[in-house]
């Protein structure tokens, strides 16, 4: 069976197609066919559908036919977390799906097909083969744990929250921002602040120069860790997000100096400090200098503690190994995890290898740590920025304007 990869981004909107000539041919007639469906003729022929296709563009044609389908979807005002009623009859995310996409799914034999709605008609399931999900990644995000598949857009709402079993996502930092910082307080830092490959590392024919410029087109970030200022429920705060999507969050000199500089300036300005964790470690690609930024991150937090005594909170996100968890990570006055969330120095695989042991599953884990005293609460993502602000408060940081303590 043939398959096309359609793009489409509603936010914006975008609508992408191939611009294959063999590609477009197959998908005139695939649109004839398609025309003529009872999806879109609904059992009577609209004069809005009549084409003559001596002269006209498939791919204008098809481009919209598909927005007028997204347009249609988007204005009932449907939720993709739930199924609604048409002309008396139950549709579920599939059927919206199939609509969409041009895939007709015959519910009575639902178990064919590799895309299909469960029995209470919630959501989507992802079958054995893991190839189904690739054309659709613009669109989807399947849970790690359960293998849900959550609509991208409403997932963000949600912060990356698994609908189905709770399990908590990676999260971008730019997400992770957007969602915990009050709007429009958000102000940046050393956004300009690139490494300069300092030990000229190469690996595999690339250069390290060329590979951090790679993640800088992948991500638009300039490194793994964004910095600035914010106020969570009108406090300021002096904040640090790492991103694991930048070279696995890895800790070169640019990371290091940006929350240094981060840290430093909190001194300064009296102000809380967050560092958001997730990372690696510290990047093989730096050599001793990556290894340095610990030492010198743990010098300036030592001097925003022990003698300017201010308050500065650690969350540790999935995954905290390395350096970051042997310096900053387990510095905080107060430490918080995730649920479920990968906590270690070294990984599984090589403590195995050292120790010639088997690690049991599950070693690693919050959960687990959190029983072994290694940090203080474990606190889901939704109820996070509540929590940080009641923390703030008990520690004398309050709003600037008393009218705005909303804890959410």
């Amino acid at each position: 069976m043939n398959s096309y990869s359609i793009y489409f981004d509603i936010e914006n909107p975008i609508f992408e197609i191939d611009k294959d000539h063999s590609f477009i041919n197959e998908l005139e007639s695939f649109f004839y066919n398609y025309r003529n469906s009872s999806y879109l003729n609904k059992g009577s022929k609209s004069e809005n559908l009549q084409y003559d296709y001596s002269n006209y563009d498939a791919q204008s044609s098809w481009n919209n036919h598909i927005n007028s389908c997204i347009d249609s979807y988007l204005r009932s005002q449907i939720c993709m977390d739930s199924y609604f009623l048409r002309g008396g009859v139950k549709y579920s995310d599939s059927y919206i799906y199939s609509y969409i996409c041009g895939e007709r799914v015959n519910y009575s034999e639902s178990k064919s097909y590799r895309i299909r709605t469960s029995t209470n008609g919630s959501d989507l399931k992802k079958s054995n083969d893991l190839t189904v999900t690739q054309p659709y990644k613009h669109l989807w995000i399947q849970c790690e744990k359960c293998s849900e598949l959550n609509y991208k857009i409403f997932l963000k709402s949600k912060m990356n929250i698994c609908k189905q079993c709770g399990y908590h996502l990676k999260m971008s930092s730019s997400d992770r921002i957007e969602l915990s910082i009050d709007p429009g307080t958000w102000y940046p830092m050393d956004e300009d602040m690139v490494s300069m490959d300092p030990i000229k590392f190469r690996s595999g024919g690339e250069f390290y120069k060329d590979h951090i410029l790679s993640y800088q087109r992948r991500t638009g970030l300039t490194d793994a860790v964004q910095t600035g200022t914010g106020q969570l429920n009108g406090i300021p705060a002096a904040i640090g997000v790492m991103d694991f999507q930048f070279m696995g969050g890895s800790m070169g000199s640019v990371v290091g100096e940006k929350i240094t500089r981060l840290i430093e300036y909190a001194t300064n300005k009296l102000l809380p400090l967050i560092i958001v964790c997730a990372s690696g470690g510290a990047r093989m690609q730096e050599g001793s200098l990556s290894l340095m930024q610990m030492a010198k991150i743990s010098s300036a937090l030592y001097n925003y503690q022990a003698n300017k005594k201010l308050f500065y909170v650690s969350i540790l996100t999935s995954p905290t190994t390395g350096g970051v968890t042997a310096s900053f990570g387990m510095l905080g006055d107060i430490i918080i995890a995730e649920p479920n969330a990968h906590i270690a120095f070294a990984g599984k695989r090589v403590i195995e290898q050292t120790l010639n042991k088997t690690i049991p599953e599950g070693l690693q884990a919050a959960e687990y740590l959190f029983d072994k005293g290694l940090f203080d609460p474990i606190v889901p993502r939704n109820l996070l920025k509540g929590v940080l602000g009641e923390l703030f408060q008990l520690h004398a940081f309050f709003p600037l304007n008393q009218n705005s303590i909303k804890f959410k």
